[in-house]
């Protein structure tokens, strides 16, 4: 058995819609855009990760690229398979073994996530040398990372907002006690942003460019302490059919977005309407946790708090607050053991 475990070796996965984090050694080692770029005319993989990102919107016909995850599930198995692939092999620790050792994974899923979609994330694990998958709940995971103390006979209440999906889960006793998943998160947002400058300036922007929007001027309510600056955004005139740029501020952002996040607040109220008694006590005074990539978005905290009356706590690293969880249940499998499924 001992000689096994020197095979072996740890890996924490954070399969995302948008981005693929992965922990080996309690370091994050991988932390890359889940896209891969094809060639059409082999079907060979020529770029994942970082690389295929930068390609993303400006290929020619020979070259597709792929996100083979949507709403946190796998939508392109192949894809997929060999993006895990591809990135475990680029962790340097591993790449320096002679034979390519056994692998011990857990890897988080969406709290909404049916059986024949959990296969599919277990068998893609199995076909990269896992020999042993766990799967934790993304909420669970997020809550392990934020420090939450999930074993205790105590209610917290964690939103997860990523690319494809927001998880919203009260947690007590190591389980998920109820939950709502809703296909609204970061992607939906930069769709919003898309479709808001079409309409609204007549420009066509790309994923990209709208993702950038996001980052640097989106917002979740038009009255900001600390604004953005206006940002200069560059596209195609659809009238005129030359580039063109125009300057877009916080607050138009703010309208872009608001159905969307009028949805997430929604699905917040529901899950609290649907905590037993003695949990919703323990929320008020533990308030919400906000983690994954969407809670960064400005002023969603506040607009959350005004929402549900209840103080909101944003995670200090939220982005990988997912994959810092999982890394912690992959350290001490026999106490979270529970909640892993395997």
């Amino acid at each position: 058995m001992g000689f096994f475990d020197f095979m072996t070796e740890d890996i924490a996965i954070d399969l995302g819609t948008a981005n693929t984090l992965i922990i080996h050694n309690g370091k994050v080692v991988v932390d890359t855009p889940s896209i891969v770029a094809r060639d059409r005319r082999n079907g060979e993989i020529i770029a994942v990760g970082r690389e295929a990102s930068l390609m993303h919107g400006k290929t020619h016909e020979s070259i597709k690229t792929i996100r083979p995850l949507k709403d946190g599930v796998i939508a392109d198995f192949d894809a997929s398979e060999k993006m895990i692939s591809m990135l475990i092999k680029s962790i340097p620790a591993l790449n320096r073994k002679f034979i390519a050792p056994a692998l011990r994974m857990v890897i988080c899923i969406p709290s909404g996530i049916t059986e024949v979609e959990m296969r599919a994330v277990k068998e893609s694990a199995e076909r990269v040398n896992g020999k042993e998958v766990y799967l934790i709940h993304e909420p669970v995971a997020a809550a392990i990372g934020i420090g939450v103390e999930i074993m205790q006979p105590k209610g917290n209440i964690i939103i997860d907002i990523g690319g494809g999906t927001t998880e919203i889960a009260v947690i007590a006793l190591g389980g998920i006690v109820c939950d709502k998943s809703v296909k609204v998160a970061g992607d939906v947002f930069t769709n919003d942003i898309v479709y808001y400058m079409r309409t609204q300036h007549n420009l066509s922007v790309g994923e990209s460019t709208a993702e950038k929007i996001k980052i640097q001027v989106g917002s979740a309510t038009e009255t900001l302490d600390t604004p953005p600056e206006d940002m200069s955004v560059q596209g195609r005139d659809l009238l005129t059919g030359k580039p063109k740029e125009v300057d877009v501020s916080y607050r138009e952002i703010a309208k872009a977005l608001d159905k969307s996040i009028l949805r997430i607040e929604d699905a917040v109220m529901e899950t609290l309407s649907q905590t037993p008694p003695e949990l919703a006590a323990d929320i008020y005074n533990t308030g919400i946790y906000l983690a994954g990539g969407g809670s960064l978005l400005r002023g969603l905290d506040k607009r959350i708090s005004q929402k549900t009356d209840l103080p909101v706590y944003i995670a200090e690293d939220p982005l990988r607050a997912v994959v810092r969880g999982t890394g912690i249940a992959l350290k001490n499998l026999t106490k979270y053991k529970n909640i892993l499924i395997k």
